[in-house]
């Protein structure tokens, strides 16, 4: 059986809770924090407003270049606090990814939580520290790097993005 894998993805950005959460909770931003060679697409139909037990279907180029369809149930909605999606369809066997938002002085603090597992057992655990860690550290770099032209650098830091 394949082990569950784990990253984590800290951020401090300097906005209000506000715009942190509008920004990051509409699914219509993904696509502009998402590295363009992912081929990021969201194509389902969605509110303006996250609630639990909306779905969002994507299509994305995660590997390779192959195109693969994924679908996520957004599960817990706490407003301006912190939102999960899980996996219902795509790549991964699991996936769920936690968004939390902490007010911090100057801001706020960005943290995502992300467990996953790759299908085909010990195949899996291969292509997992081969390339599929390697990229999703590749894509919070990105999102990183967006963030910041999106909203500004953290003030006095260079580097302000913890990836674990």
């Amino acid at each position: 059986m394949s082990k569950v894998y784990s990253i984590t993805a800290v951020q401090k950005i300097p906005v209000d809770i506000k715009t942190a959460w509008d920004f990051f909770s509409s699914p219509h931003n993904l696509q502009a924090i998402t590295p363009p060679e992912i081929y990021f697409k969201v194509t389902s139909k969605y509110s303006s407003n996250m609630y639990p037990g909306q779905i969002i279907e994507y299509r994305v180029k995660p590997l390779l270049g192959i195109t693969f369809y994924w679908m996520t149930e957004i599960t817990h909605v706490s407003e301006s606090k912190f939102f999960v999606d899980e996996q219902r369809f795509g790549p991964y066997s699991m996936w769920h990814h936690q968004h939390h938002f902490t007010i911090i002085e100057g801001g706020v603090e960005m943290t995502d939580i992300v467990h996953y597992k790759i299908p085909y057992w010990f195949l899996g655990d291969m292509v997992n520290s081969v390339l599929v860690r390697k990229q999703l550290r590749k894509i919070f770099n990105y999102r990183h790097k967006a963030v910041i032209q999106q909203f500004g650098n953290w003030p006095g830091e260079r580097e302000n993005i913890v990836i674990k």
